[in-house]
C-alpha cells in the first residue's frame, strides 16, 4: 500500500494519467453509441447457444439455407473446442459438463464434415472422462450433481440429447430409444393452464422465467413416454391443446423467448420432436434463429443488453456532471430510455405496468435491476424536484415495491418465488432499488407525492434490514447475475459488496452503517498487490472487478465510512490499476463475468469500458481534492472496520 507522504508533483501525475485515461474512454464510450443515440453492445459468443440452434435448424429442415447455417455453426464449435476436448460458455471459459453434452448432441447432427466428427470424438472423450460412461443414466447423474433439484436446465439438457439420438445404438428399436427418456423427469405442463397467479404456490421444479420450456419439453417428454397412470395421461392430453395456446400467447413476435438462443431452441427443438415443426411458436422461433447467427457461424447467448447498458453509460458519463449542458449528449439516450417502460401487464410474466427489461426488443421481461437502473439514469439526466421523468421515475419506484419479497429484499422477476436460487431475493439488485428509491425521495419530499414518499420509506425500511441480514459472516455479499470463473464456487463477493456499498449514501440506523463499514472491511482486504480487484480473495485482478470496486470506494469516502486516509490510497493503487490495463484508455478487453440464465458464462463488449468510465470519473474528483463528506454520513473510526 502507497504512504501517506505523496508530493505535490506525485498528485498531480497521477491525476494527469487519470485524466489523460478518462478523457479517452468517455470518448470511446460516446463513439460505441449506435446511430439512434443509445448503446447495444456485444455480447460474448457461447458455444451453448450455437449448439442448440445448430440442432433446432437440422431438425427442423424447413429452409433451404439452413444446412449451410448448421455446417457454419458446426465449423464454428470445432474451431473453438477448447484444448482438452470440452466446451466453456464463453471462448475464455473452462469446458463444462452442459456446453459440453450439447456440442457433443450437436456435433453429430447435420454434417459428415471429419472436422465436425474429430471435434465430436474430441467431446466425446471429454464427457467419457467426466462421467466414467457416455449414457443417458451418467449424464442424468452429472448434471444433478450440478443443478442439485433445480430442473430448469438439466432436463432440457437431457431432452435435447435424447431428441438428438445421443444414446441411441446402430438399429435400435423404437422400444431401445424409447428408454433414454427413462431418465428424464417430468416437466407438468399441464399445470400452465391454471391461472397464472396460482404458479408461486405450486412449488414448481422451475424457475418462474421458464415457462415455455416447461410447456414444450413437458410436452415432449409425455410424447416420447407417456404416463402410465391412465389419470394422469388423460390430462395431459387434455390440457396439451391449452398449454400450447399458452406458448403461443406468451411467445414475442420477434419469436425469441426472452430474446434467448438456448431457451428459444430447446421449445423449438421439443415441439419439433413431437411432430410440431408447422406449428406457429415453431415456426416464428426458428426465424428468429435465422435471424440471430452472426457472420462467423456463432450464437450469443442473447440479442443485446440494451436498455442496461444505456442505463449504466448514462451513469458513467453523467454522474458527476456540474453543469446540465455536459448532459445535452445523452438527452437523446434518455428520451429512449423513457420509451422503453413496459406500460401493460406483460404476457409473459404478468409483471404490472411500470418496470423496464434488459433490452429494447420484444422478448425482453421487466425486472428489478433495469427498473433501478432506467430510474437512476434518469434523474442523472434531469436532477430538479420537477424532472419531466418524475412520472416514469414514480411508477417505476412503485413497481419495484410492488416486487419487494416478504424478506424485505428484492428479486429479480416475480414476487414470492423463492424456491430456487434465481427467483430469490438477492443483495445486489436490493441494494440498486434502494439506491434508486432514495434518489426519488431526494426529489419528492415536500413536493406533492406524501404517499409515495411513505410507501418508499417503508420499502427503504426493509431493504435495509435485508442487507444487514444477507450480510456474510466475513463483511461480504454475493450477488446472483454476477459471478468469477477462477473462485472455487464461482461466486463474486466483490461484485456483490461493491454493489452494495454504492449504497452507503442512504440514510439508516446503526446497525446499516456497522454492516456498511464491515463491508468496507472485506473489500479493502482484497486488494491485490498490483491494487487491482479480482472476484475475492487472492483472484486475479480485472478491469471489470476493479472499477466495480473502485465506485465503492469512492462512494464510501463520500459517505463518511472507515479511514480517508486509508480509502484514498486504495482509490489511488485502483485507479493506477486501470490506467495500466486500459494502457491509459485505449485498450478494454472483456472477461466473463456476467451470468445468464441457468448459470451461462458472458462476456459483454462494453463492461470494462463503462465501469471504468465511472470508477475514474469518481476517483478524478478525489485524488488531488478534498471530498465533501455526505451529510448523512456518520464518520466510523478504522477501529469500526471489522
Amino acid at each position: 500500500m502507497s504512504d501517506s507522504s505523496h508530493t505535490s508533483s506525485d498528485v498531480n501525475s497521477e491525476a494527469t494519467a487519470i485524466d489523460r485515461t478518462l478523457h479517452r474512454a468517455r470518448e470511446r464510450l460516446l463513439a460505441a453509441r449506435n446511430a439512434g443515440g443509445w448503446w447495444e453492445g456485444e455480447l460474448s459468443s457461447s458455444a451453448l447457444s450455437t449448439a442448440t440452434a445448430c440442432a433446432a435448424l437440422a431438425l427442423a429442415s424447413a429452409d433451404p439455407a439452413d444446412p449451410e447455417r448448421v455446417a457454419s455453426g458446426l465449423s464454428w464449435l470445432a474451431r473453438e473446442q477448447n484444448e482438452d476436448g470440452g466446451f466453456g460458455d464463453t471462448t475464455c471459459s473452462p469446458s463444462n459438463l452442459s456446453t459440453t453434452a450439447l456440442s457433443w448432441m450437436a456435433l453429430g447432427l447435420g454434417s459428415s464434415s471429419e472436422g465436425h466428427l474429430q471435434a465430436k470424438e474430441r467431446a466425446e472423450a471429454w464427457l467419457c472422462e467426466r462421467l466414467g460412461a457416455l449414457d443417458a443414466g451418467s449424464l442424468a447423474r452429472g448434471l444433478r450433481e450440478v443443478y442439485a433439484e433445480d430442473r430448469t436446465f438439466a432436463v432440457p439438457i437431457l431432452v435435447a440429447c435424447a431428441i438428438g439420438g445421443c444414446f441411441d445404438q446402430p438399429g435400435s428399436t423404437p422400444a431401445q430409444r424409447k428408454s433414454s427418456w427413462a431418465n428424464i423427469s417430468r416437466l407438468p405442463y399441464e399445470l400452465a393452464a391454471l391461472p397464472r397467479e396460482l404458479f408461486r404456490w405450486l412449488g414448481l421444479p422451475v424457475v418462474s422465467y421458464a415457462l415455455p420450456a416447461l410447456i414444450a419439453i413437458g410436452q415432449a417428454i409425455e410424447h416420447h413416454r407417456p404416463s402410465l397412470n391412465p389419470l394422469a395421461r388423460a390430462l395431459r392430453s387434455w390440457t396439451k391443446e391449452p398449454t400450447l395456446k399458452v406458448l403461443e400467447r406468451i411467445q414475442p413476435e420477434g419469436g425469441g423467448f426472452l430474446e434467448a438462443t438456448p431457451l428459444t431452441s430447446f421449445v423449438v427443438l421439443s415441439l419439433i420432436s413431437c411432430g410440431r415443426c408447422d406449428h406457429p411458436v415453431s415456426r416464428r422461433g426458428l426465424e428468429f434463429l435465422r435471424r440471430s447467427i452472426r457472420s462467423d457461424g456463432s450464437w450469443p447467448i442473447d440479442t443485446n443488453l440494451a436498455t442496461w447498458l444505456t442505463t449504466l453509460a448514462i451513469g458513467a458519463l453523467g454522474s458527476e456532471a456540474q453543469e446540465r449542458e455536459s448532459l445535452e449528449p445523452l438527452d437523446k439516450a434518455g428520451r429512449w430510455i423513457l420509451d422503453q417502460q413496459h406500460l401493460v401487464t406483460h404476457p409473459y410474466t404478468g409483471a404490472a405496468p411500470g418496470g423496464w427489461a434488459w433490452t429494447d426488443l420484444p422478448g425482453g421481461v421487466p425486472d428489478a435491476d433495469d427498473t433501478s437502473g432506467a430510474i437512476l439514469a434518469l434523474f442523472t439526466l434531469d436532477a430538479s424536484p420537477a424532472a419531466r421523468w418524475n412520472g416514469a421515475a414514480e411508477a417505476g419506484a412503485l413497481w419495484l415495491c410492488g416486487l419487494q419479497n416478504a424478506d424485505g429484499g428484492i428479486p429479480t422477476f416475480c414476487r414470492g418465488w423463492g424456491k430456487l436460487p434465481f427467483d430469490r431475493s438477492c443483495p445486489d439488485i436490493t441494494a440498486h432499488a434502494l439506491r434508486a428509491w432514495d434518489a426519488c425521495m431526494d426529489r419528492w419530499i415536500g413536493v406533492e407525492r406524501e404517499q409515495t414518499v411513505s410507501r418508499l420509506r417503508v420499502s427503504m425500511l426493509r431493504a435495509r434490514g435485508y442487507l444487514v441480514a444477507s450480510q456474510r459472516d466475513d463483511g461480504s455479499w454475493l450477488p446472483l447475475w454476477f459471478g468469477n470463473q477462477e473462485h472455487t464456487q464461482q461466486l463474486n463477493p466483490v461484485y456483490g459488496t461493491s454493489r452494495v456499498l454504492r449504497a452507503a449514501s442512504v440514510a439508516g440506523d446503526e446497525g446499516w452503517r456497522r454492516a456498511l463499514a464491515r463491508g468496507l472491511g472485506w473489500l479493502l482486504s482484497v486488494q491485490n498487490e498490483d491494487g487491482g480487484f479480482g472476484g475475492g480473495a487472492e483472484l486475479p485482478s480485472s478491469v471489470e472487478e476493479t472499477a466495480l470496486a473502485l465506485e465503492a470506494l469512492v462512494d464510501s469516502v463520500s459517505a463518511g465510512l472507515g479511514s480517508k486516509e486509508e480509502l484514498r490510497s486504495s482509490v489511488e493503487r485502483a485507479a493506477s490499476f486501470l490506467v495500466k490495463s486500459t494502457a491509459e484508455g485505449t485498450r478494454f478487453d472483456s472477461r466473463p463475468i456476467g451470468l445468464y440464465f441457468a448459470r451461462l458464462w458472458y462476456s459483454e463488449r462494453l463492461y470494462p469500458l463503462i465501469f471504468s468510465v465511472s470508477a475514474l470519473e469518481r476517483a478524478r474528483r478525489l485524488i488531488g481534492s478534498e471530498e465533501e463528506i455526505h451529510p448523512y454520513a456518520q464518520p466510523l473510526s478504522a477501529g469500526g472496520i471489522a
